[in-house]
């Protein structure tokens, strides 16, 4: 409903670069580092309205090769005792087709507008499905972020596999053929030590442009309180920040600095926001928050990530990163 609501809303302003907030990732230039995660706007149809709630960055998506339904109804939860929210979506989306038509008539506008790609449910050949949205986004999209983190889709976080892994980054970097498009890999939080040991060399070698870390989890913790929590799907909000702040940890450590990080999963206020980056993310995403947040939660948490780094006595937010 409130997606169809901003696509008749006037076209909101862009956020005004904050001198001091301004990121620079990827050779992108992001005016603030708050963005908005994948999973609200699936189809591309209302980033430039999105841009008007101060939000650095949109990415849209997850968008898959051929439309699909997503799993069956319900598949969304909210637990409202424990702020937060299991979705069993299943990439549901309208295609590649749809998306990149929408993509492509606002080319040439101001914003960075990521596209988070997939593979479809029933593919028989997920890598191929990965090469074949990476030849049609890398045009249209200032990043793809290779999603292969989601629980919803069967066997699909078996692409974070070390073997599995490299052959999919091979094919994705050839894909982008003279399009030069930043590649971020996004990752589960559900990862051992040495998967992440493994990812990061994987990244390192590919020379992957950052890290998304991390989505949802299909672990439950024990605080959870609500009689929703044993639905199947992945978790996020804010019983999922503990772990996405550990995970966060454990690859800025395994990459030792040398890729950038962009922080997911339970950031609810400045002061989350301010620690992801402490701890080594030079972006982050919010979305589950904003069901309890409200809109406005994106200016909220830039206002105090201002006040923060003038506290701090550092000119740019670039001097936190990694500096807990």
């Amino acid at each position: 409903m409130s997606v169809r609501a901003l696509e008749c809303a006037p076209q909101g302003r862009r956020a005004a670069p904050r001198p001091s907030l301004v990121q620079r990732v990827a050779g992108i230039a992001f005016p603030n580092p708050v963005g908005l995660a994948p999973g609200y706007d699936k189809n591309g149809q209302v980033p430039d309205a999105l841009f008007g709630l101060d939000f650095g960055f949109v990415e849209i998506g997850t968008v898959t090769p051929k439309p699909q339904a997503g799993n069956p109804r319900p598949r969304l939860f909210r637990l409202v005792e424990d702020e937060a929210v299991i979705n069993r979506m299943g990439f549901n989306n309208d295609g590649a087709e749809v998306v990149s038509r929408r993509l492509t008539q606002r080319l040439g506008r101001p914003g960075i507008v990521g596209a988070n790609i997939g593979a479809n449910k029933d593919s028989v050949d997920r890598v191929a499905d990965y090469a074949e949205m990476t030849r049609i986004m890398a045009p249209l999209a200032t990043y793809l972020t290779v999603n292969i983190s989601s629980p919803n889709t069967p066997g699909l976080r078996a692409l974070q596999d070390e073997g599995a892994l490299g052959a999919l980054l091979d094919a994705v970097l050839a894909a982008r053929g003279t399009h030069k498009t930043p590649i971020f890999l996004k990752l589960a939080p559900d990862l051992q030590p040495s998967d992440i040991d493994a990812i990061c060399k994987i990244a390192l070698d590919r020379r992957l442009d950052a890290l998304i870390v991390s989505n949802t989890t299909i672990t439950r913790p024990e605080s959870l309180r609500s009689p929703l929590a044993g639905e199947a799907g992945g978790l996020s909000g804010k019983p999922l920040a503990p772990l996405a702040l550990e995970t966060l940890r454990a690859f800025r450590k395994a990459t030792g600095g040398a890729i950038p990080l962009i922080g997911v999963g339970g950031i609810t206020s400045a002061e989350d926001a301010w620690q992801r980056i402490r701890a080594g993310a030079s972006l982050v995403q919010i979305y589950s928050a904003m069901v309890y947040e409200g809109p406005g939660l994106a200016r909220r948490i830039i206002k105090g990530l201002v006040e923060r780094v003038r506290e701090a006595g550092m000119t740019s937010i670039a001097e936190a990163v990694g500096s807990e």
